[in-house]
């Protein structure tokens, strides 16, 4: 954490400058009286120096008061007569800057504008006074000299204050951007959650509810069944209104879960009911995929699955393939279409999460629709053929 040195050490810095600037102001205010100042004058020039320091310090919670305590401080200054007096003279003058560099990292660029265009007249303001007070003999080119060079000083001042918020801008800006990617992430990665997991075991218990209504002898039993079913249907429905409003899948990354093809057997077997036949084969040597695409593979065998015993009123065949080549693997989910296609439900999402990892991992996804059915494959480079 590298704000907080800087939060801890900013006011003993400050009280140190204020210490330093009031000693060197007094030194100072010695001097002009062995000049030949009138007592009138020391005092008007130590108030001047008792506002800019207020003004520093006011500055920190009231910008524009202190602001204005210091734009005072420096009128006492330019105004208060004295033969050969500049205002650059007394070192407490060096606040006024300060409560500018303050005023700037508090309020809009375009107020502190404002506060800069004072500056600058006042002084136009200090250069002309100190002008009409030349002494004999003193060349007039030294107030344009020193009127350039304060110029150059504020106008230094208020830029840099307006990079440094600037940049702290861009920086909140930044952190904020990626908080928001984060819970965008997280969000997202509960979706993909819900969906992959919860939302195909509903669907699985909904099947095999169906298939023990189909299959029992007791009208009552398969009523009561049959009532279950429909109360699953219900919350998978609800499951996928939630998914909605958790937000799109925005995201472009694979989750990296600890899953594997060797859970492809257990997670058909699983699916499988006296009326739904989900079957799995496995043709070639095994190669050796990326952990994206092997997610990508298992995701499009329970996607398929899922969609299958969703969509289609059973008794419905499903074949679960997953074919070897030397360059790639190739999943393949078929159905044989079901007794008949159920009402179709609102739009999800899970195919396109499905197509989206697959094309992460560097794959394809096609989806047939045939009059015997729906075809989902995939096609996933193996790291030989990547």
């Amino acid at each position: 954490m590298t704000a907080s040195p800087r939060r801890t050490t900013w006011p003993a810095t400050m009280v140190v400058t204020h210490v330093v600037l009031a000693l060197l102001t007094v030194l100072t205010l010695v001097g002009v009286r062995q000049l030949g100042a009138d007592l009138w004058q020391l005092t008007a020039m130590a108030g001047a120096a008792v506002l800019l320091h207020g003004g520093v310090a006011a500055a920190h919670r009231r910008p524009w008061a202190g602001y204005a305590l210091g734009a005072a401080g420096m009128l006492v200054l330019v105004t208060t007569p004295f033969l050969s007096w500049s205002p650059t003279m007394l070192p407490s003058a060096v606040c006024f800057p300060l409560t500018l560099w303050r005023l700037t990292t508090r309020v809009s660029v375009r107020s502190s504008v404002v506060a800069l265009a004072v500056a600058a007249l006042g002084i136009v303001l200090t250069e002309l006074v100190a002008w009409d007070r030349l002494p004999p003999g003193e060349p007039g080119w030294t107030r344009f000299v020193e009127g350039g060079l304060l110029m150059l000083v504020v106008g230094g001042v208020w830029l840099a204050a307006v990079l440094v918020c600037r940049r702290h801008e861009a920086a909140r800006r930044a952190e904020s951007e990626r908080l928001a990617a984060a819970v965008a992430d997280e969000r997202a990665g509960i979706r993909r959650d819900l969906h992959d997991v919860i939302a195909h075991t509903v669907t699985v218990m909904v099947a095999r509810i169906e298939a023990t209504a189909v299959t029992t002898a007791d009208p009552a039993t398969r009523r009561e069944l049959g009532a279950i079913a429909e109360t699953g249907r219900d919350a998978h429905q609800g499951l996928r209104a939630m998914l909605a409003t958790v937000g799109p899948r925005a995201d472009s990354r694979p989750v990296e879960v600890p899953i594997s093809l060797d859970a492809l057997p257990d997670l058909v077997a699983s699916a499988a009911s006296p009326l739904h036949a989900v079957t799995f084969a496995e043709a070639g040597e095994r190669r050796p995929l990326s952990l994206s695409a092997e997610v990508a593979a298992v995701r499009t065998v329970q996607e398929g699955i899922t969609n299958a015993l969703r969509h289609l009123e059973p008794p419905v065949e499903v074949t679960v393939r997953l074919r070897w080549t030397p360059g790639e693997a190739v999943v393949e989910v078929r159905d044989n279409g079901g007794r008949a296609r159920r009402a179709a439900g609102g739009q999800g999402t899970g195919l396109m999460g499905i197509e989206e990892r697959v094309r992460t991992a560097g794959g394809t996804l096609s989806i047939d629709d045939g009059d015997d059915g729906w075809t989902l494959r995939a096609r996933l480079p193996t790291k030989e053929g990547a």
